[in-house]
């Protein structure tokens, strides 16, 4: 079992639906959360946040427990129609953003399983990583770039003590799919309950879960 009593966790996304959520119960189990989010003035295009991020943290709190990487955007459309604008935020937002906050958060993550600690990361490839979409085929490219780095790096990061957790929800009912940045959301069935969503989510880091497949969702 992870203790959430006394750690330092960094929510990315931490005002979005699921982010919130997340941040949230990680406060009521007792851990120090930190959130960032593009409203917050951090943005996951510029290359040098997230390194500048993890710096702030470490300074202000003198440790980093966890990383939950819950920012991301959507656009839907044809895969022919697809503008360069679109696909460049698509990846910078959903798969090379996360990649350098890991990268970055990395020496810290460690310095605390050195110590005794169970440091983790969490990302949110979701279902689309595992059977991608027409009508979000750029979408589901970035994100199962994103959950291809996370199988290859955690099996590095586990020798550094860091545990890796990639979770595929199906579709949620948040704002996300409403505020695409391109495109229009097709009518979705009824969508899985953020708040099962996250709790799913926190319950496999106090658990020292390693996956969380879209069938964890379910049932």
């Amino acid at each position: 079992m992870t203790d959430l009593h006394g750690a330092v966790v960094l929510v990315v996304g931490g005002s979005g639906g699921l982010g919130s959520r997340i941040s949230s119960l990680l406060s009521q189990g007792g851990a120090t959360v930190v959130t960032a989010s593009r409203g917050s003035g951090w943005d996951l295009r510029d290359a040098e946040a997230p390194q500048r991020l993890i710096d702030q943290v470490t300074s202000a709190h003198h440790r980093l427990d966890g990383v939950v990487i819950a920012a991301g955007v959507v656009a839907f459309g044809a895969a022919a129609e697809l503008r360069d604008d679109t696909l460049d935020e698509l990846f910078a937002v959903n798969t090379t953003g996360p990649i350098r906050l890991i990268r970055s958060a990395t020496p810290a993550l460690a310095k605390a399983a050195t110590a005794g600690g169970s440091p983790f990361i969490v990302t949110l490839s979701g279902i689309v990583s595992e059977a991608p979409t027409a009508g979000l085929a750029a979408y589901s490219a970035a994100k199962s770039g994103l959950a291809a780095y996370t199988v290859a790096a955690t099996r590095e990061l586990r020798k550094a003590g860091i545990r890796v957790v990639d979770a595929r929800p199906g579709h949620v009912e948040t704002e996300l799919s409403k505020h695409p940045i391109a495109g229009e959301a097709p009518a979705f069935p009824q969508g899985l309950d953020p708040d099962a969503v996250a709790a799913r989510i926190v319950r496999a880091i106090t658990d020292d879960e390693r996956d969380l497949p879209s069938s964890a969702f379910t049932g």
